[in-house]
Formats: structure tokens, C-alpha cells, sequence
């Protein structure tokens, strides 16, 4: 997992792999407030963008998921949310297994969680081993608007 904020790309994160480099400046050159939600191509179908607009929900409410054939580049454009997140121990229960058909896998829970709050300009990126619940109310629920960047991980490969 990796933590940051885009205006940061430059100086903290210039080693990035190119393609989560490219995932990354393209959400800090972009003003996602004036596009319409929806899924856009960025790099065909190897790199996915996702605008969203989404209630945060008390996190008893938020499912952890997993992707295997993709990395997740959470950004948030407005709003303040929270994502756990946990190294996928292996040990985690499987509540709805979409690996098949969406490269989503839904745990009941998740081992050592720990708590990220988003704030907007900050990313995150969530690798295969990364166990994330994103969509968590950071105090009361309130609307949001984030972006998500689905990187095929086998162009770090």
C-alpha cells in the first residue's frame, strides 16, 4: 500500500513504476469536479478510470474487498472518507467470491485493520495484497466524489 497526496507526485513519489506514475498524474492533472461519473479508458483496457459519486457509511456497514488482477489508485476529489486496510493474511473470511467475473473479492472482516483518512487531493494505492474497505464514514456519513484507477498489475510485472 502506498499513501500520499498528488501534489507530492514530483518530490515523494518519483519512483513510482510508470504505470501507476501515469495513474497518478493523471489524477493530479485533472479536474474531476467538471467530468460526469462514469468509467473512462485512460490506457485502453489495461488502466480504467472510475469516477464516483458515493454516501460514506459507518464502517460496520462497508464490506473489505481484494482484487488479484488489478491495483487500485483511490483519489478523493471532494469530502472526507475513511479506508481500512490490512495485508491479506490469507485468514480473512470470504463473504462473496466476484474474482470470475469482476476481480472483486468481499471478506466478512479483516485482520489487523488499520485506518486511512482521505482528504481531498490524497491517493492511495492498493496492490493484490492489500485488503481495503473503502467508503467509510470519516465522522458522520456525507457525500463524496472519488476516483478510482484500476491498473491491470500485470504491467508492473
Amino acid at each position: 500500500m502506498i499513501f500520499g497526496n498528488v501534489k507530492d507526485l514530483d518530490t515523494s513519489f518519483a519512483w513510482l513504476p510508470a504505470p501507476l506514475r501515469t495513474a497518478v498524474e493523471h489524477l493530479k492533472t485533472t479536474d474531476f469536479a467538471a467530468l460526469p461519473a462514469g468509467n473512462y479508458e485512460l490506457q485502453g483496457k489495461d488502466i480504467i478510470v472510475q469516477v464516483i459519486d458515493m454516501m460514506t457509511r459507518p464502517i460496520g456497514e462497508t464490506h473489505p474487498e481484494v482484487h488479484r488482477q488489478n491495483i487500485d489508485v483511490q483519489f478523493l476529489v471532494r469530502g472526507s472518507e475513511q479506508i481500512g486496510v490490512a495485508t491479506d493474511t490469507g485468514n480473512n473470511q470470504v463473504g462473496k467470491d466476484m474474482l470470475a467475473e469482476r476481480d472483486l473479492l468481499l471478506y466478512t472482516g479483516m485482520e489487523n485493520e488499520s485506518t486511512l483518512t482521505m482528504t481531498p487531493g490524497s491517493f492511495a494505492v492498493f496492490l493484490p495484497t492489500d485488503v481495503h474497505r473503502p467508503g467509510c464514514a470519516a465522522g458522520a456519513p456525507q457525500e463524496i466524489r472519488k476516483v478510482v484507477v484500476k491498473v491491470c498489475a500485470a504491467l508492473l510485472a
